[in-house]
């Protein structure tokens, strides 16, 4: 079982990047991946000119790897691979791409499902949204907990 996690400032091509983590797997039977886009308006809709998230990186890959382990050790998955931005990250482009292999989609499926909505809440950034008239920090919401709380009763094969 091999995971692979990487934080980078570059733009990511989630294209790419499930044709290279499929190419490398050994007769899986599912592959499932997740894009996350940055989004062009803010919650109460005001247009957004940037999503920024800052990172201290050594803190941030150290709570990236943690989370992936979690997901390794949680679920039959064989590989994962998780990319995420840092910095300006301007609206349609890709924030995260997250992929994962099992024998079975369930695994595969629950895997990407949890590694995202723990790297929502729990990886090390601090995100700031920039608009025309300022720009503002964003925490997670109750609704992200609520994603998280929801595996910590789950039960799993």
């Amino acid at each position: 079982m091999t995971g692979e996690v990487e934080l980078t400032p570059d733009a990511i091509d989630p294209a790419a990047r499930l044709a290279a983590f499929t190419a490398s797997l050994s007769g899986e039977g599912a592959v499932v991946s997740f894009t996350g886009h940055a989004r062009a308006a803010a919650k109460d809709g005001a247009p957004l000119a940037s999503l920024v998230l800052e990172s201290y990186r050594g803190v941030t890959l150290a709570s990236m790897r943690a989370i992936a382990a979690d997901a390794r050790a949680r679920f039959r998955i064989t590989r994962s691979l998780v990319v995420h931005r840092a910095g300006r990250i301007l609206p349609g482009e890709a924030i995260v791409f997250v992929a994962t292999a099992a024998a079975h989609r369930r695994a595969a499926f629950e895997a990407a499902d949890y590694l995202m909505d723990r790297l929502k809440t729990e990886a090390v950034f601090w995100k700031r949204e920039e608009a025309p008239e300022g720009s503002r920090w964003i925490e997670p919401t109750d609704a992200d907990r609520s994603a998280v709380a929801r595996w910590e009763a789950a039960t799993w094969e």
